[in-house]
């Protein structure tokens, strides 16, 4: 029954300039599962995220959220972009920036419902004493809490992370990680990452994207698995949550 899976993809297959990303793709995720999404250059990560976003279609195949179309689906998706595509310099608040996550296609114009929203989730990502700081003025990691925050505003079911901890140092990627668990407990978490020595100690599963999709708990992965996936791509060769060389390739 489609209750048990937050996220089905049955015999999904896309292609982009006549080049297959992802091909005869089945995905199951269940209600509360906390994954990191990897892979090699190319492999069809970012696809993947869109795909379950509604923002790109398949070729082939059937996308289902919650039972339903991305499309109409969407509004219960928070979604944090890759840090490289947003502009980091722009003048706003940092209430300004997450109140973008309320703004609707119908109104160009905050309620006050959507400020309690806001307020929420900038002190769920532990920012609430900065909510007039110009979001310019943050360090990295604190500018990440707040697209964080962002994507949380609209009270998701599920949320999608593309890369969330790029170009912050270890302390601020096990903050980020610790909140994400937190949230986990209310949602259902999907993020791209590179660093699969680092994250396999907080999520539950491992979701391998190379046109094919695979999916297998944390504790079955390993440096020869890896290897043998991804041809040496991802450089991973212990298992004792170290890395032993992080990984700096974009999809």
């Amino acid at each position: 029954m489609h209750n048990d899976y937050d996220i089905k993809l049955d015999k999904i297959s896309f292609a982009y300039k006549q080049r297959n990303i992802l091909e005869n793709v089945d995905l199951l995720i269940e209600k509360g599962e906390f994954a990191s999404i990897v892979g090699p250059n190319g492999g069809g990560k970012t696809t993947l995220l869109k795909l379950i976003l509604g923002l790109i279609k398949p070729d082939k195949g059937q996308i289902s959220i919650f039972g339903k179309s991305p499309a109409k689906a969407r509004q219960q998706i928070g979604y944090m972009p890759q840090y490289a595509y947003l502009d980091m310099d722009f003048p706003a608040s940092v209430m300004d920036v997450v109140l973008m996550g309320r703004l609707k296609n119908s109104r160009l114009w905050f309620s006050k419902t959507d400020r309690i929203e806001a307020s929420r989730a900038i002190d769920e990502v532990g920012m609430s004493t900065s909510v007039n700081t110009e979001f310019n003025e943050l360090s990295g990691g604190q500018k990440q809490r707040i697209l964080i925050a962002r994507a949380l505003c609209n009270s998701p079911r599920i949320l999608l992370l593309d890369e969330p901890t790029a170009n912050v140092d270890i302390q601020t990627e096990e903050n980020l990680f610790t909140i994400l668990k937190k949230l986990n407990v209310e949602m259902t978490i999907l993020l791209v990452s590179h660093d699969l020595g680092f994250v396999s100690k907080y999520v539950k599963s491992v979701i391998c994207v190379n046109r094919q999709v695979f999916i297998h708990p944390t504790t079955l992965i390993n440096g020869a698995m890896i290897k043998d996936i991804y041809h040496g791509d991802l450089k991973m060769v212990r298992h004792d949550h170290r890395c032993s060389e992080k990984g700096h390739t974009h999809d």
